[in-house]
């Protein structure tokens, strides 16, 4: 069976067809790689773990993009090699393609034209699209390409839920009582650089501030169907969907 698998290592998952794959593949994975990506493949964004489930439509890996990476590791990074049998590295590969994020391929039937002043009115202060926009939550640009529709429609009903890695929100006062809210950007044991409400870059030493906490509620608002109904949803789907680059 090795031999099997090594003669298709520089093509494709050769246990593409085998359902049993992935649900081994999801058991390794708990085993060897949870510790740094969560048992969900999710990351861990306190030691910089990335969200391998958001992967495939990130940076368009193929399936030997994803083998190699995980034989040979990534240098300068955390990430080591692993000296797995192919035929594991295949079946790991299989489940973290069984647990993708997919874009958002169908086409949102909503109005583009009232989605872009709808983006204006409600996003474009902390959100950018097409170069423009503000820089406190995430770019839009391509987001239907990464993101399914449900993944985008629970991300504006029901924001705290799951909130991206670099857009952690946090609340400190400093020594002069100072008080300051915003998302992390990076942070060591020592400092903490964030990004404030106000879109300004932040670095603040530790040891100066009076008390620091890691909020659970983003800070983007929750927008119930009183506020933006799911035709208004529907238009801001269509509009982020119509500039997504192809």
């Amino acid at each position: 069976m090795l031999l099997v698998v090594n003669a298709y290592a520089q093509t494709l998952n050769p246990l593409d067809a085998d359902p049993r794959a992935a649900r081994v593949g999801g058991s390794i994975f708990r085993a060897q790689c949870a510790t740094c990506h969560g048992a969900d493949a999710k990351g861990i964004s306190t030691i910089d773990a990335p969200d391998l489930t958001m992967m495939w439509s990130q940076r368009q890996l193929s399936e030997e993009d994803v083998f190699q990476t995980i034989r040979d590791g990534i240098s300068g990074s955390i990430m080591p090699p692993h000296n797995f049998p192919d035929t594991e590295i295949w079946m790991l590969v299989s489940f973290l393609r069984s647990v993708a994020e997919a874009g958002t391929s169908n086409e949102v039937a909503g109005d583009s034209s009232r989605g872009a002043q709808l983006f204006a009115r409600y996003c474009s202060d902390c959100h950018r699209a097409n170069g423009n926009g503000g820089s406190l939550g995430p770019d839009l640009s391509n987001i239907t390409a990464r993101r399914s529709l449900s993944a985008l429609i629970s991300s504006i009903r029901n924001p705290s839920v799951n909130i991206t890695r670099l857009y952690k929100p946090v609340s400190f006062i400093t020594m002069d009582n100072e008080s300051v809210q915003g998302a992390i950007k990076s942070e060591d044991a020592f400092s903490i650089q964030m990004m404030d409400r106000n879109q300004v870059l932040r670095g603040f030493t530790k040891s100066n501030l009076r008390e620091l906490r890691y909020e659970q509620q983003s800070l983007m608002p929750t927008f119930a169907e009183s506020s933006l109904s799911n035709t208004d949803v529907d238009d801001l789907i269509s509009y982020l969907q119509s500039n997504r680059s192809r």
